[in-house]
């Protein structure tokens, strides 16, 4: 068994030959694994990693400590914009650079030639919500949070639209879009929405146990349907995912914001990134939430 990380490390990758099984473990604890600035490079490294290890079949995608992840670190929100040295709202071509780069980790994701599964307990929200909808298998703990919280103050249309319509179908996709809510993994079982639904506790070895059962398959043959499956969903409804996904988001997020609406990145600005949510959470339902 092999493992790597780095001293900034903001996800951990471990292999297991022998098993076939590669683990890429999210690891923020302080924050719910939130998504820094630091992990998009640090994934694409391990992905490339897995992608020329022959003895890897699967890789499971997790959280330490049970939760899977809470989405984005609000704390840096619109922060991947800026430029070192520029005080100026950021340009369109400035966020389109950055969002074609950042997506470009999805759209890895999507296509993968090894078999990714989704150990999904806790909260999947955001950015770790897309990560799931993209795999090919999930195991999703019922009592566990989904959804695009973050929608409340950077637009309904934030995401990856082709794989959420794809996906979710346009109903949910709309509903959690237009609404900003979160769902509970029971709520979505009957839509088949995901591979498994268990309960939380059961989440990590329902993973291990389905992972195990998939490297019992020949590699080549792994690697042959996933060619496959990606050239007919392609055909299906994700033939522009590659591309919708970044121009959307960098329109998307370009926002005015009106004096009865709430602006997080202001309000951020003065009151700090705790008190910036509980009053988006004030702004919206009265409940403080996740986000």
């Amino acid at each position: 068994m092999s493992a790597a990380a780095g001293a900034e490390a903001q996800a951990l990758l471990e292999k297991d030959p022998q098993a076939h099984i590669a683990r890429i473990t999210l690891h923020n604890p302080e924050r719910k694994n939130a998504f820094q600035v630091a992990f998009g490079p640090q994934m694409e490294r391990y992905l490339d990693d897995i992608v020329d290890d022959d003895d890897i079949k699967v890789v499971i995608l997790r959280g330490t400590g049970g939760v899977f992840t809470s989405g984005v670190d609000l704390s840096e929100a619109y922060d991947w914009y800026a430029k070192e040295g520029d005080t100026r709202r950021p340009s369109q071509r400035r966020r389109l650079a950055v969002d074609r780069r950042g997506q470009r980790l999805f759209h890895e994701f999507v296509g993968f030639p090894k078999v990714t599964i989704c150990q999904l307990e806790a909260y999947a929200l955001g950015l770790g919500f897309e990560f799931a909808l993209m795999a090919d298998l999930v195991v999703c703990g019922r009592g566990a949070k989904l959804g695009m919280p973050a929608t409340r103050f950077l637009g309904p249309i934030l995401g990856n639209l082709p794989v959420f319509f794809y996906r979710m179908g346009p109903v949910l996709t709309k509903d959690l879009l237009l609404t900003g809510r979160m769902v509970e993994g029971r709520e979505v079982e009957h839509l088949g929405l995901f591979t498994r639904f268990v309960d939380d506790a059961d989440v990590a070895a329902e993973t291990e146990a389905l992972a195990a059962e998939v490297a019992k398959m020949p590699a080549d043959g792994i690697h042959m349907a996933k060619e496959a499956y990606r050239l007919v969903e392609a055909n299906l409804g994700l033939g522009l995912e590659e591309v919708c996904a970044y121009l959307f988001h960098s329109y998307g997020t370009n926002l005015r914001f009106e004096d009865d609406e709430f602006n997080f990145v202001a309000t951020r600005a003065k009151a700090g990134t705790s008190e910036a949510l509980r009053l988006r959470d004030q702004h919206y339902d009265g409940a403080t939430g996740e986000g």
